[in-house]
């Protein structure tokens, strides 16, 4: 990517890909509604099943009730948002990463992490939004918000990630395109 926008980047990689949804149109998974209903029936019915047998293990061992399976909304927005394109194509990546640079934000996918790295395929950009397209980032809340208003919040991979991270942004949200001077 910096060979490509010929700019610094941030590479970031991306942890949870299993986004929860609160945009008008979707489900909380991020399927659209009014589709595949045969499957969403049977779907509700396996589910219920599984949290009423998971309700019943976590009671006999003492466990907290609570709601495990609920997903954390990483997507929000009016119906049709701009952040559902990279939601979207963010769920399909098995190796996701996310590239910042000054005047674009990319998500590229590595392919699998089990996989001996001679074997994984090429880096393959799944999306890309170069100004003045791209969202803004705010990188203290994890946040890429676009003009409508849509809200994308990304999770990183691990706590090497989060290091890797200050090392570009300061607390107060500057950031340092080739590095925090020491």
């Amino acid at each position: 990517m910096r060979d490509q926008w010929r700019e610094p980047v941030i590479v970031l990689r991306l942890g949870d890909t299993d986004l929860g949804f609160d945009v008008p149109g979707r489900r909380e998974d991020g399927t659209v509604e009014g589709t595949r209903r045969v499957r969403r029936f049977f779907w509700t019915i396996l589910r219920g099943i599984g949290r009423a047998v998971m309700y019943v293990f976590l009671l006999a061992n003492g466990g907290a009730a609570g709601r495990p399976f609920q997903r954390e909304v990483a997507v929000s927005g009016p119906a049709n948002a701009l952040a559902l394109e990279p939601a979207d194509s963010l769920r399909s990546l098995r190796g996701p990463w996310i590239v910042f640079s000054p005047g674009g934000v990319a998500l590229v996918d590595t392919g699998s992490t089990f996989a001996d790295p001679a074997d994984a395929p090429p880096p393959r950009i799944a999306w890309q939004a170069r100004e003045p397209q791209a969202p803004s980032v705010r990188f203290a809340k994890r946040t890429l918000t676009w003009p409508d208003g849509s809200v994308f919040r990304f999770s990183l991979h691990g706590r090497g990630e989060d290091q890797h991270l200050r090392k570009f942004v300061e607390p107060s949200g500057v950031v340092h395109w080739d590095g925090r001077p020491e």
